[in-house]
């Protein structure tokens, strides 16, 4: 939901979890400005562009003007804001100071094709978290689990949401190999497995998840896609050319462009 505010400025959008204060308020109102050439100097800083995290983070910081009831703006907020809520922000942010048409392309991959699409971001789905959960854990039951040293297999997955200060802590991983970064990032989030001990869990670090079968990695994408709340950025597509139904994720290349 958004309300414009100041003139065509400032916007007003509800998150869709919410930052969650020190005292345990849900703070879900976001006041976000347009980008000015200020934010223009932060995304051709190479420090940000090394890290997409923190770009995200000084983006966001630049351009909230309000969040919720608190009296202050900082990075904190931003950096402890889930993904999901950054995510869409992200997204308003660069439809409210372009437009919310964006030219996309995507790979059919039957027959290889470009599928060209002029995505409406204003138009993509928005799944909110529901009042009184402030917490947005995933629950994902394994096919094959993890089988520790002792030979039981452990398949009770939990996960909490992925943070702005997991996607800075993980950052470098993604840049030099996407998979690495993913495992990194996933296992930051486990809340439990099974019955495998917090202090082991924190140990094993990303082997957990490079250790999962395929199939496992497959139910966690899931999970995360169709459970997880923020913005849906999958998309249903069908080749032109050959008629291939597929599905693929929102194409960002030309994100920060002009429509």
């Amino acid at each position: 939901m958004s309300t414009e505010t100041t003139g065509r400025r400032e916007f007003e959008f509800t998150l869709p979890v919410g930052y969650t204060d020190d005292e345990g308020i849900v703070h879900r109102e976001v006041v976000l400005r347009k980008m000015t050439g200020r934010e223009e100097a932060i995304l051709a800083d190479r420090k940000y562009q090394r890290n997409g995290g923190k770009l995200v983070t000084e983006l966001l910081h630049n351009c909230i003007v309000r969040l919720g009831a608190l009296t202050a703006n900082g990075r904190g907020p931003v950096t402890t804001m889930t993904s999901a809520d950054r995510n869409f922000l992200l997204l308003k942010l660069r439809s409210i100071t372009f437009g919310s048409e964006l030219e996309a392309a995507y790979a059919c991959p039957a027959c290889g094709e470009r599928v060209q699409v002029a995505e409406d971001l204003d138009e993509l789905p928005v799944h909110e978290l529901p009042d009184g959960d402030d917490r947005g854990e995933i629950a994902i039951e394994l096919e094959d689990g993890w089988v520790d040293r002792e030979g039981q297999t452990h398949t009770a997955l939990r996960l909490r949401l992925p943070t702005g200060a997991d996607e800075e802590a993980v950052a470098p991983q993604m840049r030099e190999n996407a998979s690495v970064g993913k495992n990194a990032l996933l296992s930051r989030c486990i809340i439990s497995l099974g019955d495998v001990p917090a202090h082991r869990l924190e140990g094993m670090g990303p082997r957990i998840m490079s250790e999962l079968t395929m199939s496992d990695r497959r139910l966690i994408d899931r999970g995360l896609n169709d459970g997880a709340p923020g913005v849906d950025l999958v998309r249903a597509l069908e080749c032109p050319s050959c008629g291939k139904q597929f599905s693929a994720s929102l194409d960002m290349s030309n994100f920060l462009a002009m429509a």
